[in-house]
């Protein structure tokens, strides 16, 4: 028999999901934003201002949003997935319009209090729609190429206003986890192979549209010296932080790219190369095996779901945060281009920070709805 949205035992108790709150996630959570508190700390030259009260705030009401999501029943995140995706679209064509111009990007709207880039917003939008749309059609259907067109749109249409923006990163991080979530669904293997040789040989084209400074980030990955105090000065400056650091550090607050400012973007993207600098190797190890529980513990989750909606949506989320991980500590180590991604729970930011914890919160709905049927019949 279909177990439907009235079946009494699938509605649980608030005192049923606060016992079924995954404590493990909540304070490895905890532990990566406290890092980054005390690395703002750092960075600010061992004061709590401009950075880490702010983020600290900020923090606050993510957790606060996170805990409040995760009370709410998985069916509902179902039923919003559409229009929240919808809304985060006319959020970037918004951007568009009017948006707040910074670092040579176009990226923000501002609201007076608060600076909101719809593009992060996007990142988890994407994910609940594809696992929304992925929900409600069969394996069969996977593999038609009828039914695979609408979720490619899904994904081409965003990625393409943030690369308007432009924001090449975020546009990239979009097709990976789009990308992610066809394969688990089981979409045909030519498919991605057909889909990569036309990426190829478009890839001429695409280069002709590339601004300079983007072009420039790509050829300088290649041979960093080739403008040394331009486009090559981020990763160089990197690079010598995180080979000063050593295996031990040179210790807390006695970074000297840091803090003699030689290290560009030291609050946002590349603040994992002042923890490097400041606590060597051991302490990025520490760091990156904290993120790993995490990765691993998530997925756990993720796959014990009992609905489809739920296992799409945990892996959809859980391999964002992965992307997120990869890229921005690749690029500060000089082994994949320049791009703008921040690190998470770590790296200073206002929109991504509540975005990262409002996806988690989904991710503790999912497991505490693990045990919920939810048919194709609610969409």
């Amino acid at each position: 028999m279909i177990k439907n949205y009235s079946d009494s035992k699938n509605n649980l108790t608030f005192f049923d999901k606060f016992k079924s709150l995954n404590l493990v996630i909540i304070i490895l959570i905890a532990v990566l934003a406290s890092i980054g508190f005390v690395m703002l700390y750092s960075v600010s030259g061992g004061s709590a201002d401009p950075w880490m009260r702010q983020q600290i705030l900020r923090f606050s009401f993510g957790f606060l949003v996170m805990i409040g999501i995760a009370f709410i029943d998985l069916r509902l995140w179902l039923s919003l997935s559409y229009p929240i995706y919808f809304f985060s679209l006319l959020l970037l064509v918004g951007v568009e319009l009017f948006g707040t111009i910074g670092m040579g990007a176009q990226r923000w709207i501002d609201l007076g209090f608060f600076h909101l880039q719809p593009s992060e917003i996007m990142k988890i939008a994407l994910v609940m729609a594809l696992a929304r749309y992925f929900h409600s059609i069969s394996y069969d259907d996977v593999r038609s190429i009828k039914w695979i067109i609408p979720p490619i749109l899904m994904i081409i249409v965003p990625s393409s206003l943030v690369l308007i923006e432009p924001d090449l990163g975020t546009a990239i991080l979009l097709i990976l986890e789009g990308t992610i979530i066809l394969f688990i669904v089981g979409a045909r293997w030519w498919k991605f192979i057909f889909v990569s040789l036309v990426a190829v040989a478009l890839a001429p084209f695409f280069w002709t549209k590339l601004h300079s400074y983007q072009q420039n980030r790509i050829l300088t990955f290649f041979n960093p010296e080739r403008d040394p105090l331009g486009a090559g000065y981020h990763i160089i400056q990197s690079k010598i932080a995180f080979g000063s650091g050593g295996v031990w550090g040179k210790g807390y607050l006695l970074g000297t790219q840091s803090h003699l400012n030689f290290l560009p973007e030291k609050h946002t993207d590349f603040i994992f190369t002042t923890l490097a600098e400041e606590f060597g190797l051991i302490g990025g190890l520490i760091v990156l095996s904290i993120y790993i529980c995490l990765i691993v513990y998530s997925y756990a989750i993720s796959i014990r779901s009992r609905s489809s909606f739920g296992r799409i949506l945990g892996i959809g989320i859980t391999s964002t945060f992965f992307l997120y991980i990869f890229i921005n500590i690749s690029m500060v180590m000089g082994l994949i281009p320049v791009v703008g991604v921040p690190l998470p729970l770590i790296s200073y930011g206002g929109t991504a920070i509540v975005t990262i914890l409002f996806s988690f919160g989904l991710l503790l709905s999912i497991h505490i709805n693990r045990n919920i049927y939810i048919s194709k019949s609610l969409n």
